[in-house]
């Protein structure tokens, strides 16, 4: 017979059996655990952090994930998704009810190519900004984008349960059961434009606080302010400049738009807090006014391609000033993408036009052409979905 094992030799065969057993059982659990974090095996903390990164363009651009400002319109028949009867709108933009004949100018969607911008969902954000206050700041092409916005939301709100006070050059929406607002603030040149000796207009390129005093408690601000600067002659808003004390007739309009943006930048890196405060500045949005405003009337679509790529001399003063600032500041960049539509703008649907206009629509009879706003619905609707995808 065959001797059996030694008990002093078999203790340590079970010992390291038992062991590599748990030690499998522990690595399928690990294994588990970690597919159910992330499907990227990426711990969730660190992707939300990668993704706040990721979205401080000027901060961070190696770290870009998508360029939403590359891409391009493709027909969406599905859009828009409000019609012009949205009661916020003002007459000037809403095209269809001033006769406009033609549509299609309402269903492009923007695609970049790096990913895609989900569509717009009302009840999704407006949960997102519960007890928010979003605040949107500028010229009348940011009203344009707020009365987008509003538009966007206010369907799915309960009639009583929306409603829009004033205060001063403060307007906001107000979705009441989500306790949140949505406000529009005009200051067109962020800056302070003020009366000063003989009436005379003085544009104060380092004072700011007159304005931005609105601006304090906001969870998220988005800026925009370029196309006044570049108003020249008897177009331009002020007659000179203030620095300090002195006052300068003459100045390089862009020049002293890194003057007032300069002035902007201050105040938000020695005001806001990035824990508490999002900061978007979007860039302007091209005009296309050529042939004295007629050239964007009787358009039907968008251009297909451009010959070259224009960077507008604002857009690279901008990017200028927010690289030197602490605050992260996202830029939201819309001009190339905006440049495309030519079609969007309400020309001479501004008002309702008259049957007996209508059979004279050409230039120099008399009718203006708006080549710089925007029928709504219409191209910032889809600003706001890049918005929405970025908040």
């Amino acid at each position: 017979m065959l001797s059996p094992w030694p008990s002093n030799m078999a203790k340590p065969k079970l010992h390291l059996l038992s062991f590599f057993i748990f030690f499998s059982i522990f690595l399928s659990f690990f294994r588990c655990t970690l597919s159910l974090i992330n499907p990227d095996d990426e711990p969730s903390w660190l992707a939300v952090e990668a993704d706040d990164i990721n979205m401080v363009q000027t901060k961070r651009d190696s770290w870009k994930k998508c360029d939403f400002s590359v891409g391009k319109w493709v027909f969406d028949q599905s859009y828009p998704l409000y019609d012009s009867n949205c009661p916020y709108l003002s007459t000037a933009v809403t095209c269809q009810k001033n006769g406009r004949p033609d549509s299609d100018y309402e269903k492009w969607k923007w695609k970049p190519f790096g990913c895609s911008i989900p569509r717009f969902d009302a009840l999704r954000f407006l949960g997102k900004m519960r007890k928010k206050r979003i605040l949107l700041v500028g010229d009348s092409i940011m009203r344009n984008q707020w009365e987008s916005l509003v538009c966007l939301v206010q369907g799915v709100l309960p009639n009583g349960r929306k409603m829009v006070t004033y205060n001063g050059p403060l307007m906001a929406f107000h979705a009441m059961d989500f306790e949140t607002s949505i406000e529009f603030f005009w200051a067109p040149l962020l800056v302070e434009l003020k009366k000063g000796f003989e009436n005379k207009r003085v544009l104060h390129l380092d004072m700011i606080e007159e304005n931005a005093r609105y601006w304090k408690g906001a969870d998220i601000l988005v800026f925009d302010s370029a196309h006044w600067w570049t108003h020249s002659g008897d177009s331009s808003s002020w007659d000179y400049y203030m620095v300090g004390n002195s006052i300068i007739r003459n100045m390089n309009p862009m020049v002293a738009y890194q003057k007032g943006l300069s002035t902007w930048a201050r105040w938000v890196d020695l005001n806001l807090d990035p824990r508490r405060t999002r900061v978007i500045f979007r860039s302007m949005a091209p005009r296309h006014n050529r042939q004295n405003g007629w050239k964007c009337y009787n358009q039907k679509q968008p251009l297909p391609y451009f010959s070259h790529i224009h960077v507008p001399e604002p857009l690279v003063v901008l990017k200028g000033v927010l690289k030197r600032m602490r605050f992260p500041v996202y830029l939201q960049d819309i001009t190339t993408m905006t440049a495309f539509r030519r079609d969007g703008h309400p020309s001479v649907y501004r008002r309702e036009i008259s049957e007996e206009e209508k059979q004279k629509l050409k230039p120099g009879t008399g009718l203006s052409s708006d080549c710089s706003h925007w029928c709504l619905p219409g191209v910032p609707d889809l600003w706001n979905e890049m918005l929405s995808a970025l908040l």
